[in-house]
């Protein structure tokens, strides 16, 4: 019978991967704000369109967002679109 070795997380997807803390950190908070923004869209019942226009992007952008292409946003254009989105942006260190 083999038994597998289970790894308590330390909370952040990136870290346990083996990424570098300060990017992992960069990493994780990328994920998060791209999360929140396709959940506003989704409340709002936007379409990509609607979107669009609200966040002040490209329907191709809003797609690349939905389709959760991290990549293809920095930090700094999140912030600026979930505050475009009216969401509140916050920053714990921990």
């Amino acid at each position: 019978m083999n038994k597998e070795t289970v790894i308590e997380s330390s909370g952040n997807v990136f870290a346990d991967l083996g990424f570098a803390p300060e990017e992992a950190a960069l990493l994780a908070m990328r994920a998060e704000l791209m999360a929140r923004l396709r959940e506003t869209i989704a409340e709002r019942g936007w379409t990509q369109t609607q979107a669009a226009e609200h966040l002040g992007i490209g329907q191709s952008r809003v797609s690349d967002l939905m389709r959760g292409k991290w990549e293809k946003f920095s930090l700094d254009m999140l912030v600026t679109l979930a505050t475009r989105a009216g969401r509140r942006i916050e920053l714990m260190a921990v």
